[in-house]
């Protein structure tokens, strides 16, 4: 066979397959993601025992009963709040009218997080008046 030959098989061999795992790349990072649910949609449509990625503000009042954190999360508007029971580590910056993500699944009326899925979101340091300049 031809060595040119044999070089542009080659080539338009790896071509292929760089470009069908670049695909399959973007692909799996797309269908991976979930988006975040806020309150008031979780509190009309949430299925018991389906897992649901909870966004919202913790309402103040949160307390602890032993190792179990017990918390409201609002909307950011503040319209709506669903009450969730968490075991597992805790952020340090975890506080009220902080934003938070934490994994859930509906068990009654209640909420419970996922052991070690609640993440807090780090408020914007400028303020909008910073940012209207």
């Amino acid at each position: 066979m031809d060595p040119r030959r044999k070089r542009k098989i080659r080539l338009l061999t790896a071509l292929s397959a760089a470009v069908l795992l670049a695909g399959a790349l973007v692909y799996t990072s797309f269908s991976a993601s979930s988006e975040a649910t806020e309150p008031s949609k979780l509190a009309r449509n949430a299925e018991p025992g389906r897992s649901y990625q909870l966004t919202g503000k913790v309402v103040p009042g949160y307390r602890r009963e032993g190792a179990t954190l017990l918390f409201r999360v609002r909307d950011r508007n503040g319209s709506t709040s669903v009450p969730v029971r968490y075991d597992g580590a805790v952020p340090d910056p975890f506080r009220a009218g902080r934003e938070v993500i934490v994994d859930v699944r509906k068990q009654g009326a209640v909420f419970v997080g996922e052991k070690d899925s609640l993440v807090t979101k780090c408020p914007s340091k400028f303020s909008k008046s910073e940012q209207q300049t």
